[in-house]
């Protein structure tokens, strides 16, 4: 009995300092991609999230685009590369945000697609090789605030060298499953 209660003193000592590390974590994550840092690049690269079932962007895909509109107006790209999969909902995420990008005054131009983004790595990946086949050097990246640090972490690793970051302006109770969940994430990236 006395072993019993000293093996679950352990075990919530244990589960509580694990619970204390993860909160450190995610609030390091969310400090950190709150802070953007603009600066002009070639290449814009927004990342994709789920497409409605009625093939419109979720909202948190739809304040990306928003925020990749906003900076194009104000002269921080003039490319754009739209990234994702094809969801479960049916549609192909680039082709989506690019309609979007389109209706709200991009030029089709200007709008390139990568549909082998499913994940961030991915992303990472097929941005490098775009960038060696345009011949271009810098990147802004475009995401939710808690996607950021990951991102970074994957562009760096792709060999992506100058690359920038701005979120999009949109927050959601689901964040605090989101943060916690990069947390694992950025500590699996690190380890790749």
């Amino acid at each position: 009995m006395l072993m019993d209660a000293l093996r679950r003193s352990v075990l919530f000592r244990l589960a509580s300092v694990a619970l204390a590390l993860l909160l450190l974590a995610s609030l390091a994550v969310a400090i950190d991609g709150l802070q953007d840092n603009l600066h002009p690049a070639d290449l814009a690269v927004v990342l994709g999230n789920k497409v409605n079932p009625d093939g419109n962007p979720s909202e948190m895909l739809q304040a990306r685009l928003d925020r990749t509109v906003e900076l194009y107006r104000e002269g921080y790209f003039r490319l754009i590369l739209v990234s994702g999969g094809h969801g479960k909902e049916g549609y192909d995420e680039p082709v989506v945000m690019r309609h979007s990008l389109e209706k709200a005054g991009i030029p089709p131009s200007a709008i390139f697609e990568d549909n082998g983004g499913l994940t961030t790595w991915d992303t990472a990946q097929n941005t490098a090789r775009f960038l060696r086949e345009h011949h271009l050097q810098s990147v802004l990246i475009i995401s939710q605030y808690f996607h950021l640090p990951r991102c970074r972490m994957a562009f760096a690793k792709a060999g992506i060298t100058s690359y920038y970051w701005s979120h999009a302006r949109f927050w959601t109770i689901r964040d605090f499953y989101s943060l916690a969940r990069e947390v694992f994430g950025l500590a699996d990236y690190a380890i790749r």
